[in-house]
């Protein structure tokens, strides 16, 4: 297979381009509607809950975004979250060489408050030792909370995976066959392996995602049979 997603000016090739050796085959009669998932970059959060809390993020390192430029395709839309951590690491991938939308978010970037992080409600600025104190010793082994519980004041896993799903499916109808470059945050990236791998709330809490991974999720429509999705990578580092 031959691979044809090239980087920002350098000549070297991503490894997941649409003809990419793991990527798959699908029929010639189809479509492919390829999500490229960037999880924003780190945010100084102090060791507590943020959710959806407004808060910068630090991309001071280029290389982190260099890598990035070279590894995302031209030629994409892009859709961020309405949280501002989201579109200053889109900012900083096209400052880094790739190209993109001018302003973000804007007219070509569209801020979609569905793709953002869970709202933890009254939990948003505990640290996460306080919250333990607060529920009786009682915690998730990896995340604040089972997938069914609703947070005071906020919401669940479950209900921020019903709100991507929906987010995700209008951005589908909208940019069908195209490259979509995602800028999102970790729990919106767990919601869109769940809706491809309809998986479990709680098996989706398994996944980790890093600050400015990649993770890609293509949608392939048209004849034949089995899934209409495919998972190429998790998590994937960013250089």
């Amino acid at each position: 297979m031959s691979r044809t997603s090239r980087d920002s000016g350098q000549g070297k090739v991503s490894p997941f381009g649409a003809g990419a050796v793991g990527a798959g085959a699908t029929d010639a009669t189809g479509t492919t509607t390829r999500f490229w998932w960037v999880r924003h970059a780190p945010v100084a959060h102090e060791g507590r809950i943020y959710g959806q809390k407004d808060m910068p993020c630090d991309c001071t390192d280029t290389a982190v975004f260099t890598g990035l430029a070279r590894q995302l395709p031209r030629d994409a839309a892009w859709v961020t979250s309405h949280l501002r951590r989201t579109h200053e690491t889109a900012r900083a991938i096209v400052r880094a060489g790739l190209g993109g939308p001018d302003p973000i978010p804007g007219p070509d970037a569209e801020a979609i408050p569905d793709l953002a992080e869970q709202s933890f409600g009254e939990w948003q600025g505990l640290t996460y030792e306080e919250l333990r104190h607060s529920r009786g010793g009682a915690f998730h082994r990896f995340w604040h909370a089972p997938a069914h519980e609703r947070a005071p004041g906020g919401e669940s896993f479950v209900d921020m995976m019903q709100r991507v799903a929906r987010a995700i499916h209008r951005v589908l109808d909208a940019h069908r066959g195209r490259d979509i470059i995602a800028v999102a945050h970790g729990g919106t990236i767990r919601s869109a392996l769940g809706l491809a791998l309809e998986l479990e709330p709680e098996a989706c809490l398994a996944f980790t995602m890093e600050n400015c991974s990649i993770t890609r999720i293509d949608h392939i429509d048209g004849p034949g049979m089995g899934h209409g999705w495919r998972v190429v990578t998790v998590n994937r580092p960013p250089r």
